[in-house]
């Protein structure tokens, strides 16, 4: 692979726009790109099999990444060098460590190759009204720890390919498969009708608690926001809602810690913590 350099001395050049419009989330998703402005996450965007279209950094982070750059399937990537006090004024502070990089969103995935390919107890996830691009982020990122088989992203939450999403999401948006669907308790009776048992994560008044429920065959859990929970509809759509018991006067978590707890439960059950950790 071929690492072509170019130094720039501004940030006028036609092939540094999505560098230049981060905050112009809809132009990206038209273009089928995304920005990823954490020197972690460009880690693992070069580790992982999304096409990279360029690279916007200095001339040390180059370097620094120099032996995964070569590692990776393309024939060229064009890597544009400059100062950091000149990549600063992108967003007017240092948000990018110094690196940036901008890659292609993939084709998404179907709902049945997702199951096709999936071993089984199928562990899937499903998110409502979640417009939070960090909540959302950090909530792929429990996906990825906790062996998601695939998320579906209702039509009521954010794109998980915002900027922000994808920083928080600290990589685990490019290994967590990711399903939009347009009609999200159409595609939970779905589910329902292939025996897979569809779970809310909601307090529901005369509702089940998280240590009384079975996860030990196929399931999916949604998750919502804070404010407004899970929405009518799709509470209709689900085989049941469970809660996570807590101390009197507190009534909910932030979804990211609601969705650690609900995960991690689900693999405990299935024998699935080993012990070891992974950075």
């Amino acid at each position: 692979m071929i690492v072509r350099t170019q130094l720039i001395g501004s940030l006028d050049l036609p092939e540094l726009e999505p560098y230049r419009t981060l905050k112009r989330p809809l132009a990206h998703r038209e273009q089928q790109i995304f920005v990823a402005t954490n020197a972690k996450v460009v880690r693992r965007l070069l580790q992982s099999h999304f096409t990279v279209i360029s690279l916007l950094l200095t001339e040390e982070w180059l370097e620094h990444l120099r032996p995964v750059l070569e590692q990776r399937p393309e024939e060229a990537i064009q890597a544009f060098i400059g100062e950091k006090q000149l990549l600063e004024t992108i967003s007017g502070y240092s948000m990018h460590q110094g690196v940036l990089a901008v890659g292609r969103i993939p084709q998404l995935p179907s709902l049945e190759a997702v199951l096709d390919a999936a071993p089984r107890p199928y562990l899937l996830a499903a998110v409502d009204g979640i417009n939070n691009a960090e909540n959302l982020g950090g909530l792929i990122r429990n996906c990825a720890a906790f062996g998601v088989h695939a998320l579906l992203v209702g039509e009521t939450s954010c794109d998980p390919f915002l900027r922000r999403a994808v920083s928080s999401s600290m990589g685990g948006a490019f290994q967590v498969p990711m399903i939009e669907v347009v009609n999200l308790p159409v595609a939970l009776l779905e589910l329902r009708s292939k025996g897979i048992h569809c779970v809310a994560a909601h307090p529901r008044a005369g509702g089940a608690t998280l240590p009384e429920t079975d996860f030990s065959g196929d399931c999916l859990i949604v998750f919502g926001n804070e404010g407004d929970g899970i929405s009518s509809a799709v509470l209709e759509a689900c085989d049941a809602a469970v809660a996570l018991p807590m101390a009197l006067g507190v009534d909910s978590l932030n979804v990211v810690n609601a969705g650690a707890v609900f995960l991690y439960e689900i693999n405990r059950q299935r024998g699935k913590l080993s012990g070891e950790c992974r950075a």
